[in-house]
């Protein structure tokens, strides 16, 4: 347990930066329409969000942009990111003395977006 503890924190500390990043930058981009193409934008929410989506920072001093550094930090992440989950799902289980409620809650975290996304739908 205490291994899979502290995987669990080390990994969510290294990867929570970043984490947070993509979270705020997408939820940015899910309220305000990204008019410009990559490179183009002006402000620093547009240049983020070439971070998001492209995977490039557009600086006047670049020459050339390579982003598959940064995409596969991101694949890494991404992984990095499933693993902490079901670390922690696991680590919840394994705590409570009564585990079923981590599982309803597991179920609820599917139903609940799933209903939403259901009922959003336009007829």
């Amino acid at each position: 347990m205490k291994l899979i503890r502290r995987l669990h924190l080390y990994l969510g500390c290294f990867f929570a930066p970043l984490l947070i990043f993509f979270t705020v930058t997408g939820w940015h981009q899910m309220f305000h329409d990204r008019q410009k193409n990559v490179g183009e934008g002006t402000t620093l929410w547009d240049r983020l969000a070439d971070v998001h989506v492209d995977q490039i920072y557009v600086s006047e001093s670049a020459m050339a942009f390579s982003p598959r550094a940064f995409q596969y930090l991101v694949v890494v992440m991404a992984i990095a990111l499933i693993i902490t989950v079901v670390l922690g799902v696991v680590l919840a289980a394994r705590t409570l003395r009564r585990p079923w409620t981590v599982w309803l809650t597991l179920a609820l975290g599917v139903v609940v977006p799933v209903l939403l996304l259901w009922l959003g739908q336009r007829r």
